[in-house]
């Protein structure tokens, strides 16, 4: 089973600039889409409907912002949008999706760059959302945590960590969530996979970043640790244009 997770900042845009040929190509079985800055009723019926594909959306409140969706092939899995914190639920971050035996999460965490109330309303979310997925570990649930989560964890995840360490996505207040999720049972499976690899998921526009490879690795997908042996593999598609981030996806082994 391949799972695949994109933040396409803006899902009109990537779809000029080849969403369905890349999903055409990859086939991912699940794909999880952040910051669509989009509601479905805004979109065309050709620019909603991916052959083969069923969806459930979680946009934004405010227009243009945020938003994340989910795509899969199978039937429609139990679903559900946000995790019942009206405060962050309304900035449309939250899809979970049941899938044969485990919980998916399809997350677009906050930013903190807009300054101090932006960063405490982040590191909020990371505490909610782990306060939820723990409640479903202890219950002897499996469960995935995919998206942008807007952090670097460690120094090998971006490019100049000397010169980020006080630009938020690199905070050691961010980072230590990280290590939080990680205390309570997950595993970030690309690094445990490629421990040395170095290749980054998202590079700013400025400065030729991408051409240059001057990245940051934001995009993840955190398992539990029951699922770690059923994992193949974890690819980032660095090569793939459309977006500020590339595609990851993550190939699963199905009971």
């Amino acid at each position: 089973m391949k799972i695949s997770t994109w933040n396409v900042n803006g899902i009109r845009s990537v779809l000029g600039k080849g969403l369905k040929d890349w999903m055409q190509t990859e086939a991912p079985d699940v794909l999880c889409l952040q910051e669509i800055k989009a509601r479905p009723e805004q979109l065309s019926h050709e620019q909603r409907h991916f052959p083969g594909y069923g969806v459930t959306w979680n946009p934004a409140q405010r227009p243009g912002y945020s938003g994340v969706a989910t795509f899969y092939k199978d039937q429609l899995p139990i679903t559900y949008t946000g995790f019942g914190e009206p405060h962050f639920d309304v900035e449309g971050r939250v899809i979970r999706t049941r899938h044969l035996d485990f919980w998916l999460y399809n997350v677009y965490f906050p930013s903190g760059q807009r300054g101090t109330e932006r960063l405490g309303y982040k590191l909020n979310f990371y505490a909610s959302l782990l306060k939820v997925c723990s409640t479903l570990l202890a219950a002897g649930e499996n469960v995935i945590i995919t998206g942008d989560f807007n952090i670097a964890h460690k120094p090998l995840d971006l490019h100049d960590p000397l010169g980020n360490k006080k630009t938020s996505g690199f905070m050691p207040e961010e980072r230590v969530w990280v290590d939080r999720y990680i205390d309570h049972g997950f595993v970030d499976i690309y690094r445990r996979l490629h421990p040395e690899r170095v290749q980054y998921t998202w590079w700013t526009y400025r400065m030729m970043a991408r051409q240059r490879n001057l990245g940051w690795r934001i995009d993840y997908f955190l398992v539990s640790e029951k699922l770690v042996s059923r994992i193949n593999n974890v690819v980032i598609h660095d090569d793939v244009p459309g977006s500020d981030h590339c595609p990851v996806s993550l190939l699963i082994d199905v009971c």
